[in-house]
């Protein structure tokens, strides 16, 4: 594709708009919503999510992950610990997530921190998970360099055999975050690129309540 088709490349916002009587009073009340239009819609993983966190050298960086809980505190992922993302969020829990929709013309976007959950909070999770998505969680030692694809596969063989029939336990480093949102945006596409954009955000740092805003497209 050259430059110029490249740039060409457009599309017009046409499915609808977003005031502000469209608004739920609090923001996963809005975006319970919006998942439900999506999962309504039969897109394809509507859940999924991008997750951006800051390196220790104060780049950011990102990578999309899927949400496994949703409730009044915030947006729930799981992973391993000793991942890139689990170390960058270990040293600093500030993080945003994006969730876009194109078919229906909607992205979400959040801003907070990531807290760890508790363990029984990430072992009722991992216990619900696929038995061969559990034997993965113990085999893969995530974002560590790794010599071939032979080797992943044998690890995955070892912790099979390991385990054979019995119960699977939680790993010792693998566990979920709650994102808690200190800002939650809405965009909706409109003609022309004059989009809605209203963003909820907490009205003081101790949290005690939400503050709806209108920003420019």
């Amino acid at each position: 594709m050259s430059e110029r088709q490249l740039s060409e490349l457009r599309r017009e916002y046409t499915a609808g708009g977003l005031v502000e009587a469209d608004l739920a009073p609090e923001p996963i009340a809005m975006f319970r919503r919006w998942l439900h239009d999506a999962t309504v819609a039969g897109l394809y993983e509507p859940n999924a999510m991008v997750l951006a966190t800051v390196a220790l050298d104060g780049r950011p960086t990102a990578r999309t992950v899927l949400l496994k809980g949703l409730d009044e505190r915030g947006f729930a992922f799981f992973t391993n610990y000793d991942s890139r993302k689990g170390t960058e969020l270990a040293a600093n829990p500030a993080c945003a997530l994006v969730f876009l929709w194109h078919q229906l013309e909607r992205q979400v976007r959040v801003e907070g921190e990531a807290q760890p959950l508790t363990e029984a909070e990430s072992t009722s999770y991992f216990q619900s998970r696929p038995r061969a998505s559990q034997l993965g969680a113990w085999a893969s030692p995530q974002s560590q360099l790794v010599g071939s694809r032979e080797e992943v596969d044998e690890r995955y063989a070892e912790v099979a055999a390991r385990f054979g029939d019995g119960e699977i336990p939680l790993p010792p480093r693998w566990g979920g975050y709650r994102v808690r949102p200190e800002a939650v945006e809405f965009w909706q596409g409109r003609r022309n690129r004059m989009h809605d954009r209203l963003r909820y955000r907490l009205a003081a740092a101790s949290g005690s309540g939400w503050v709806t805003e209108r920003l420019a497209p």
